[in-house]
């Protein structure tokens, strides 16, 4: 039954035999390395996408992009028909595929993992996978090893959607398996005019005045492919004043001294920016647009960087939340619509302790998962309204499908009786809200436009915005350790279940410090234990760190931290 599929597969693998010395993980970002050895694992994850395809019978999206990573770096990843991560259940697999050592190894395990999955391989299906890429001079050799891998499964074709943000390449996947447009243009339609409504409904303007609103905003694009579709965006939204620095167009480094990992972690200006803009309201994204943080630059005399992250971003966009559903409330109550929904905030134990207490101090429930989007995104949607974010930046807000369907028909209700009432516009918001943002994923474009529209609506400066709470000073070290499997974790990574003893050593010394938490959790990818510590004070904070770091290396073995 198998045997043209078997000998395309045995042809096409042999073109892109794997690295020798190197083996691979699928982890939340897919595979990333050193663009010289990904060829053979690009391949591969072209098969992954093309069985994926066949299995789910929808499409199945491919980015080649290595984000905030240097320029010498890339990658691939797996969009699922919903525009979400590659399921876990398949990342063995993934895991597999790309450390298989020859040919006929490959193609054993393809034709075993389908008649696991009963997947038909005699190409009595067809199916589509979209592919795209960021602006990495890489990217075109590996994409056309993706390509090659799709072409492999019979039935399987490839979509090139050409150069795209990651978040892009999600969008589309997401609205092309529910049977609508999911073309550029459509995504730029759909944030220019959620925008737009979402301006206008603000109490205090009755038409799309841009003009008299303070919107000097300027945006580092990283020299990746986020500025130049905002630049591209800016002409849908007919007078946002964005100046767009870092744009990819031949000034810079992709990611090198610029972007939002380099901003959020460094806390300096990047390249491109400096005394010209003190006090003014600046945003970062990363390489490939799926990440973004704010900033102003407070003096000329100084190349610090006063940091507006994820966890403030989170923190508008549940204010925000919540107030339209206290405003619904009241009228629901008022004329008995049913309508409540749950609302959550999504945190890792790297959000500022500062950001959790005034969640919670809102009235909002807060819960906690391991590090990493693909955790994050699954307990989100544990809610009718899941917001999540990192304090890198990256982050969305979910809506579910009983939580839209019931907003659209209260919109019309509420327009019959009260039309530009107070729970009217709020219903609207809220309705606007859920097609401005990227529910797929991580969108720093679509996030721009959401954080700069509520803060239009609340007429708040940035420096309002920043001051809602003071974060705790922290400080993270990484210590080399032989085997980093030696430590596990509970809740959520911030308790130490093995080695025994290391936890209670932990607490004793975080108990030493005002306001301190600590905890410990092994890299996903190297033989390390990071440390995250905070305190009420800089200096507490180091100190419990460093402290952490050499109880971690006396239970553990010799090592080094920095």
């Amino acid at each position: 039954m198998y045997d043209n599929q078997r000998d395309l597969l045995l042809k096409e693998s042999d073109r892109f035999p794997p690295p020798q010395g190197v083996r691979l993980s699928y982890g939340t970002a897919g595979f990333r390395e050193d663009a010289s050895v990904l060829l053979s694992t690009v391949y591969r994850v072209g098969i992954l996408a093309a069985l994926r395809a066949l299995k789910t019978g929808k499409r199945i999206g491919l980015m080649i992009t290595a984000s905030h990573n240097k320029v010498s770096d890339n990658g691939v990843k797996v969009a699922d028909p919903s525009g979400g991560m590659l399921t876990q259940d398949w990342e063995p697999f993934a895991n597999a595929l790309a450390n298989a050592s020859s040919s006929q190894d490959l193609v054993q395990l393809i034709i075993e993992f389908a008649e696991k999955e009963n997947i038909l391989l005699n190409g009595s299906k067809s199916a589509q996978v979209l592919v795209a890429r960021d602006t990495r001079p890489s990217g075109e050799l590996l994409l056309d090893a993706a390509k090659h891998g799709i072409g492999s499964i019979i039935g399987v074709v490839a979509h090139d959607l050409g150069i795209l943000t990651t978040p892009q390449l999600h969008w589309m996947v997401h609205v092309r398996n529910k049977g609508l447009n999911g073309s550029e243009r459509d995504y730029f339609h759909e944030l220019s005019s959620s925008f737009r409504c979402l301006f206008n409904s603000n109490p205090n303007n009755s038409e799309w005045k841009l003009k008299d609103w303070d919107n000097q905003l300027v945006v580092d694009g990283a020299n990746g492919v986020g500025g130049q579709k905002l630049e591209m965006l800016k002409e849908m939204l007919n007078g946002l004043a964005i100046e767009i620095r870092n744009s990819g167009k031949g000034e810079g480094v992709l990611n090198e001294g610029v972007g939002a990992d380099f901003v959020q972690k460094e806390k300096i200006v990047p390249l491109g920016f400096g005394s010209q803009d003190v006090g003014i309201r600046c945003a970062s994204f990363d390489g490939d647009a799926d990440r973004l943080v704010y900033f102003t630059v407070p003096s000329e005399s100084s190349n610090r960087i006063n940091l507006v992250d994820g966890d403030k971003i989170l923190s508008l966009f549940a204010i925000f939340i919540e107030e339209q559903l206290t405003i619904l409330a009241a009228r629901t109550k008022a004329t008995k619509i049913d309508f409540r929904p749950t609302l959550g905030v999504v945190q890792t134990a790297y959000a500022n302790g500062a950001s959790t207490q005034y969640l919670k101090a809102l009235g909002l429930e807060v819960v906690f998962t391991p590090t990493g989007v693909k955790y994050l995104h699954e307990k989100a949607a544990e809610y009718d309204i899941g917001i999540y974010f990192e304090a890198n930046g990256h982050g969305t807000i979910l809506f579910s499908d009983y939580c839209i369907s019931v907003l659209q028909p209260l919109y019309w209700e509420l327009s019959d009786v009260s039309s530009g009432s107070k729970s009217h516009k709020a219903a609207l918001r809220l309705l606007a809200v859920t097609r401005l943002i990227n529910q797929a994923v991580g969108d720093a474009l679509s996030g721009l436009l959401l954080v700069e529209a509520i803060l239009q609506h609340k007429n708040w400066s940035i420096q309002t915005w920043s001051e809602l709470y003071q974060d705790l000073p922290s400080r993270q070290l990484k210590v080399k350790v032989v085997d980093r499997t030696m430590v596990e974790t509970t809740n959520a990574e911030t308790e130490v279940v093995k080695p025994p003893g290391l936890q209670e050593a932990i607490n004793s010394k975080i108990a030493k410090y005002p306001k301190g938490r600590c905890f410990i959790r092994p890299s996903g990818t190297e033989d390390v234990i990071r440390v995250y510590a905070e305190a009420s004070t800089q200096e507490a904070a180091d100190d419990l760190a460093t402290s952490v770091a050499k109880l971690v290396d006396q239970f553990l073995g010799v090592g080094s931290s920095n």
